[in-house]
């Protein structure tokens, strides 16, 4: 590990989590350079949701190169870009009866946010955007307006402006509904709200702490967007791919966002790749407004169209439902178990969690404990007070409940050290 000690920056942080060098992974497991077993709980932070270097997609992008295909090609037209339109066309959009447009703004998260926000912009002639309490929306200057965490933000060093906060749905805690609350400021002339752009959410946070909105809330939002002629972004950089069970996070409240943003998964197995999904009444830049040196990743093309044969059927979605369910028991059996964190079980599909609320400061040392035990598991939250679940959904049976085990394992441990200091 000391090569990462003296050569790379201060800024690296997962290593600092899980202090190994890792040299294998395959489907959802990862070794290190000792030889030692990871069950990976984590998945390249919701980028993996296929599992490490699956073999369908490995073939399709070695074949590719070995055939000499275009690798680069900024946003030509490529056998391998048409591909991939034809095919998420005909395997997502079709059978869900979607129109948008695709546009390939970048290689990130943050790319594909920073193009939505723009275009919300051009298209209305307004510049507020109203976002979230805990949102987290990327790391590029647009993005991180409108992301709640305040340590993010600070790193900015500059003044983040034209983001209204609202209240996300429970935020309060206390019945308020912030969509009742949202409608009425925008119907308000003494509430100070200039009407805004857009309104952007994710329908689980992420890293704000695997809080899922209701879907009655989210219709709400939908019906308020549409009442004021503001745009409707959904981020579903990484609720999405089936990370919640469909392919969309949004799908089951039956609502039709304005604008989608879409990466992580999205590239199949890992490689950098971004799109947002625009309404064709939307998709107002002129030629070159928006552009970017890798905006087409032909390598994520090829993964990203053979990556999308897990949808041609239900399996894959019902699967991840069913084991979403056992995921979601055992968290409330661990929650009941250790009393002293008063946890609380959250999220949806397999990207839930056990939030702390009492011995906040814990979550990390479960984590740390799982990974001496070969568990690859992190935290979210704006104080790392989540024990979070991101596993590739193509998990087996054994990994999860192996996996499971673990991290009960880890909070007995740390609930054991909590019992022996305040003795």
């Amino acid at each position: 590990m000391n090569v990462f000690e003296q050569y790379e920056s201060n800024v690296r942080s997962y290593i600092r989590s899980f202090p190994a060098t890792f040299v294998r992974a395959k489907g959802d497991k990862m070794w290190d350079d000792q030889g030692k077993e990871y069950i990976d709980f984590f998945a390249g932070a919701g980028a993996l949701n296929y599992g490490h270097n699956d073999d369908g997609m490995k073939k399709a992008v070695i074949e590719y190169m070995q055939d000499d295909g275009i690798l680069h090609s900024l946003d030509m037209g490529t056998e391998a870009k048409a591909k991939f339109l034809q095919r998420f066309q005909d395997v997502i959009l079709k059978p869900r009866k979607m129109d948008y447009k695709m546009m390939f703004p970048g290689p990130t998260g943050t790319n594909t946010v920073e193009s939505a926000l723009k275009l919300a912009r051009k298209v209305t002639g307004r510049a507020k955007v109203v976002s979230f309490t805990r949102a987290f929306h990327g790391m590029t200057l647009g993005a991180l307006a409108i992301t709640g965490n305040a340590f993010k933000r600070k790193g900015a060093g500059v003044s983040l402006n034209e983001t209204i906060f609202m209240p996300y749905d429970g935020y309060t805690g206390n019945g308020i509904n912030s969509a009742d609350l949202l409608e009425q400021m925008l119907n308000d002339d003494g509430s100070g709200m200039d009407k805004p752009a857009a309104v952007i959410l994710e329908v689980v946070q992420g890293e704000g702490g695997i809080n899922a909105c209701s879907m009655e809330w989210l219709k709400r939002i939908r019906e308020i967007c549409t009442e004021h002629g503001i745009v409707m972004i959904v981020d579903d950089v990484q609720a999405g791919c089936g990370r919640t069970g469909t392919f969309f996070s949004f799908e089951p409240a039956g609502i039709v966002p304005d604008m989608i943003c879409m990466s992580k998964s999205l590239g199949g197995m890992g490689l950098p790749f971004a799109m947002t999904l625009v309404k064709p009444e939307y998709d107002k830049f002129g030629p070159g407004e928006h552009n970017g040196t890798f905006r087409g990743n032909n390598l994520a093309f090829v993964a990203a169209a053979e990556a999308l044969r897990y949808w041609e059927n239900d399996e894959l979605a019902e699967r991840v439902q069913h084991n979403a369910a056992v995921i979601k028991e055992r968290l409330g059996r661990i929650r009941d178990r250790f009393p002293q964190f008063a946890a609380k079980v959250k999220g949806r599909g397999f990207m839930q969690g056990l939030e702390l609320t009492a011995a906040k400061e814990k979550g990390e040392e479960i984590c740390a404990e799982a990974f001496k035990n070969g568990l690859i598991l992190e935290t979210a939250g704006p104080d790392d007070e989540v024990v979070k679940l991101l596993p590739p959904l193509i998990l087996t049976d054994e990994s999860l409940a192996k996996g499971l085990d673990i991290m009960e394992e880890a909070f007995a441990a740390v609930a054991d050290r909590m019992e022996k200091s305040a003795a």
